[in-house]
C-alpha cells in the first residue's frame, strides 16, 4: 500500500507543470545534441574541419566516459559502465522531481546532455566526440555538445552548492 501511495506522489510530481518547462530543456538539449552528431557522422570525411586557430572539427568515437575516461574495448566492462551511467541518470530524474526550481534548471542541463551520451552508448556503442579545442600543439579532450551541458551543469552545481550556499 505503501508503494502505490508512494507511486502516487511521485505521479504528481512529474505532471506539475513548471515540470514540463524543464522537460522542455531537457529535450531541447537532447535535441540539439543529436543533430550536432548526425549532422557531424555524415558529413565526416576522416579529413579534421578548421574552423579558426582554436576550434576544429574531428569526429572520434569515445568507448569510455566523459573525455574518454575508463575507455576499453571489453563488451562487458563497456556494458557495466553504460548500466550504471543509465541508473545515475534515474537517480537524477528523481532527484530532479524532488528539487526546487534552480535546482530543477541545473539538473535539466545535466539530465538533456546525459540522455544524449547515453543514447549515443546504445545506438552506436559509442559516443561521437568532435570539438577539438586547442592552442598550437596543446589539445583540449575532444568533446561534444552533450559535454558541454553536462560540464555546464556540473559546475553551476558546484558553484551553487559550495560557494553560493552559507
Amino acid at each position: 500500500m505503501n508503494f502505490l501511495k508512494g507511486f502516487k506522489e511521485n505521479k504528481n510530481k512529474i505532471f506539475k507543470k513548471e515540470n514540463f518547462y524543464y522537460l522542455t530543456i531537457i529535450i531541447i538539449i537532447f535535441t540539439l545534441d543529436r543533430i550536432s552528431k548526425i549532422q557531424i557522422i555524415n558529413d565526416f570525411n576522416d579529413t579534421p574541419y578548421y574552423l579558426n586557430d582554436f576550434i576544429n572539427l574531428n569526429l572520434i568515437w569515445n568507448i569510455g566516459i566523459g573525455f574518454g575516461f575508463f575507455s576499453t574495448d571489453l563488451s562487458y566492462l563497456y556494458n557495466l559502465i553504460t548500466l550504471v551511467i543509465s541508473v545515475i541518470i534515474i537517480i537524477l530524474l528523481h532527484i530532479f522531481l524532488n528539487s526546487n526550481i534552480l535546482d530543477k534548471l541545473i539538473y535539466a542541463i545535466i539530465i538533456g546532455g546525459a540522455l544524449g551520451n547515453l543514447c549515443d552508448r546504445l545506438v552506436y556503442k559509442a559516443v561521437p566526440d568532435f570539438i577539438d579545442l586547442h592552442y598550437n600543439n596543446f589539445h583540449w579532450f575532444t568533446f561534444n555538445i552533450a559535454d558541454i551541458f553536462i560540464s555546464m551543469g556540473i559546475i553551476i552545481f558546484i558553484i551553487r552548492n559550495f560557494f553560493l550556499k552559507n
